[in-house]
């Protein structure tokens, strides 16, 4: 008897991969606002992109739910219907997972000392040049650990694809879906199979980020 399907298994690191990529692209220039800007409205960015660290992800799932609705204007105007699709299990995973990106990479822009901008700034370089060819360099730990949090954190997501994507085979059944679905029929056989295989991937990318962004401090050090 088999124990697990894989499919659920493939489309959860499907979400995760595009999610992760969508979010460095969103990320970078977000955070290097957040890291630099003077801005009276900084604080309110700062707290709505931190706002799914506390926001129990019910209730981020009930509203983008009634956003992707079909009767919704936004929805309407779009002439997409949303709800129970890929396409929205990706925007929830985005917004979900939003300051696992940002809060890493940010933190990485504000502690790079002012003078690599500076004298980038005094050799003629773009604010775009000095962002790609200077910064994002000498943040590399900072850029692993947004992006394996970022695919780490939307590999283990409950709350928000069952609220937006429900339980459909092949296009919104994810492995913490399927978790559940075996936990509700008592087949706890495979719902340990799936766990287990959730937790050894889980530990097994976090542990490499730590031993790589440990040798690279260690290279800094000594250099």
């Amino acid at each position: 008897m088999q124990l697990l399907e894989w499919q659920p298994i493939i489309l959860t690191f499907k979400l995760a991969s595009v999610t992760t990529v969508v979010l460095l692209v969103i990320s970078i220039p977000l955070a290097y606002w957040l890291a630099y800007s003077r801005t009276r409205f900084k604080p309110i960015i700062e707290t709505l992109v931190s706002m799914p660290l506390v926001l129990p992800p019910t209730v981020l799932g009930f509203y983008l739910l009634l956003m992707f609705s079909p009767n919704n204007n936004i929805s309407q105007w779009l002439g997409l219907n949303l709800a129970f699709s890929f396409t929205g299990l990706v925007i929830g995973s985005v917004l979900y997972s939003l300051p696992f990106m940002v809060h890493p990479i940010q933190s990485g822009f504000s502690h790079l000392p002012a003078s690599l901008t500076e004298a980038s700034f005094m050799l003629g370089k773009s604010k775009t040049t000095t962002l790609f060819k200077i910064l994002l360099p000498n943040i590399k730990p900072a850029l692993l650990t947004g992006i394996v949090l970022s695919f780490a954190h939307t590999i283990g997501e409950f709350g928000v694809v069952l609220m937006i994507g429900g339980n459909i085979p092949g296009q919104t059944k994810v492995a913490s879906i399927a978790i559940y679905d075996e936990v509700e029929s008592l087949n706890y056989a495979a719902a340990h199979a799936y766990s287990f295989l959730l937790f050894g991937i889980s530990f097994i990318t976090l542990f490499g980020v730590y031993l790589i962004n440990g040798g690279y401090m260690k290279r800094m050090f000594n250099d």
